[in-house]
């Protein structure tokens, strides 16, 4: 059963769902590419690690503080004191312990390389933005932002695709620029291409419009290859529980539409 909208579904933006949707992109732009890459070229999927404060809670609540008991009167054991000794001294304050779980977050991405000579080399790397990428605050966004600019200074192309209509614009391009030039658009892809510094390739649309078809640069002396979206979402959406899992017209959408999409997203799943 396909999404009932024509390109990206608005309701696979929710951070419980987003997840899961970007990490079978990034698979599935793999396995897009991999016929239609000329030798010496092959992608390979390559990812971020990085630990972070988590959002989510400890229960129940009354394990967060425990207080030792001890029978009245015999004095709280503490380890060695800074001479070595080990002594036995009683509190007059006991410290409150506070937990602070940290989670390990994996984020994977595709990168075009090329066997020349006998030597591996990145010849363009691309990337399907995530929550994490643009919240502000988060250490993803700054892993991120950390290897764009390093992209952006080498000689390796760069591919972003962002599929969020939330968060902190991100992607190379200078958001005032892009829609001056392109108008307001919901999602985007930008590429820029080392051998073209000062040109940045937009490919814009809404969330009443297919998904593009993009141009992935190779290297300068070889012509790139078309890379159809619509498909590898198709591809997500078929492999995925969304059909199952997805309330259509009776969950929020989340981040909700702007106020010109809104009647038109109803009226749509109504039909559906």
């Amino acid at each position: 059963m396909p999404s009932p909208f024509p390109g990206m579904d608005p309701y696979l933006e929710h951070p419980a769902i987003f997840p899961g949707l970007h990490d079978s992109f990034v698979t599935y732009l793999r396995e897009a590419l991999q016929p239609k890459l000329p030798e010496p070229y092959y992608a390979e999927i390559s990812d971020r690690l990085w630990v972070e404060v988590s959002d989510r809670s400890i229960e129940p609540d009354v394990n967060v503080l425990k207080r030792e008991e001890r029978p009245e009167g015999e004095p709280r054991p503490y380890a060695e004191s800074g001479g070595g000794a080990a002594v036995a001294t009683r509190a007059r304050t006991e410290p409150v312990v506070v937990v602070v779980p940290h989670d390990e977050f994996r984020e994977p991405y595709v990168d075009i390389m090329a066997r020349i000579e006998g030597q591996e080399r990145i010849v363009t790397t691309i990337e399907v933005l995530s929550l994490a990428n643009k919240t502000p605050g988060r250490h993803g966004r700054e892993l991120y932002r950390q290897k764009q600019r390093e992209v952006l200074d080498s000689e390796v192309h760069l591919v972003e695709i962002d599929l969020l209509r939330g968060g902190e614009h991100t992607t190379a391009v200078p958001l005032a620029r892009a829609r001056k030039k392109a108008g307001l658009f919901d999602y985007h892809v930008c590429i820029h291409r080392f051998d073209r510094l000062e040109e940045y390739y937009v490919y814009p649309f809404t969330v009443r419009d297919l998904f593009p078809e993009i141009a992935v640069p190779l290297l300068p002396q070889h012509e790139g290859v078309l890379l159809d979206l619509q498909e590898v979402f198709h591809r997500c959406y078929d492999t995925g529980p969304y059909c199952r899992r997805v309330r259509y017209g009776e969950a929020p959408i989340v981040p909700p539409l702007a106020e010109p999409h809104t009647q038109w997203a109803a009226k749509l799943l109504r039909q559906a």
